[in-house]
């Protein structure tokens, strides 16, 4: 598949890593410049763009930057995608980082309903408890016992499957964690976030979550 990367971070570098050596032509962009990333283009081959040309022609496109920069990308990122294409939401609210934002604290939208209105395209969250070493380093085959699954939420059933295919090609399993309205509870300081386990548990950990915000994550 065409991947467009938005956002070069430990997230978003280890999966042009992993997803570049799975033969997908991955192009990569962050806010800084392209000339900035030809280190990690040279180590492995994926394209270094501008934000703007990230999602040219990506049938995925993944947003992994800091909550706060989500309403500064470039208008029409996600301009020139592929019909039908999927955007992954990678991303966390941490208020010391981001600042308050209102409509996630006051209004009780989850992070990727925020996210969201702000691309004007809906999203499927996933990898935003994962641990960024854990894609080189964590991999399995499926079907193997130590195998560790990833919560996916998101609202439509079939861009979940193009994301559940994708993170099971990584070499991880997958739990649908239901819609975007839900998704809060896979957000931080939520028993699954971070957690390395496989499928039951991560389900359980799933059923556990309050929708209260932790103390740690209100600004």
């Amino acid at each position: 598949m065409k991947i467009g990367i938005i956002g070069a971070g430990n997230i978003g570098g280890n999966l042009t890593r992993r997803l570049a050596a799975l033969g997908h032509d991955v192009s990569v962009a962050n806010s800084r410049g392209p000339e900035t990333l030809a280190a990690l283009a040279e180590e492995t081959g994926a394209t270094a763009v501008a934000a703007t040309e990230a999602a040219r022609g990506a049938e995925v496109v993944v947003v992994t930057v800091p909550l706060k920069n989500v309403p500064d990308l470039p208008a029409g990122v996600l301009d020139g995608a592929a019909d039908g294409f999927v955007v992954i939401d990678t991303n966390n609210y941490y208020p010391q980082r981001d600042g308050r934002i209102a409509a996630i604290e006051d209004d009780g939208l989850t992070e990727s309903r925020w996210t969201e209105g702000h691309l004007g395209h809906p999203v499927v969250k996933a990898f935003n408890g994962t641990y960024a070493q854990d894609i080189l380093d964590r991999p399995l085959p499926a079907g193997d016992p130590g195998q560790l699954a990833l919560p996916v939420a998101g609202d439509d059933d079939a861009a979940k499957r193009k994301v559940r295919a994708l993170i099971d090609e990584l070499g991880f399993d997958t739990v649908d964690a239901g819609g975007i309205d839900e998704s809060w509870r896979q957000q931080p300081g939520t028993p699954v976030y971070g957690l390395r386990e496989g499928v039951e548990a991560v389900t359980k950990a799933l059923a556990e979550a309050s929708p209260e915000r932790p103390a740690d994550f209100r600004g």
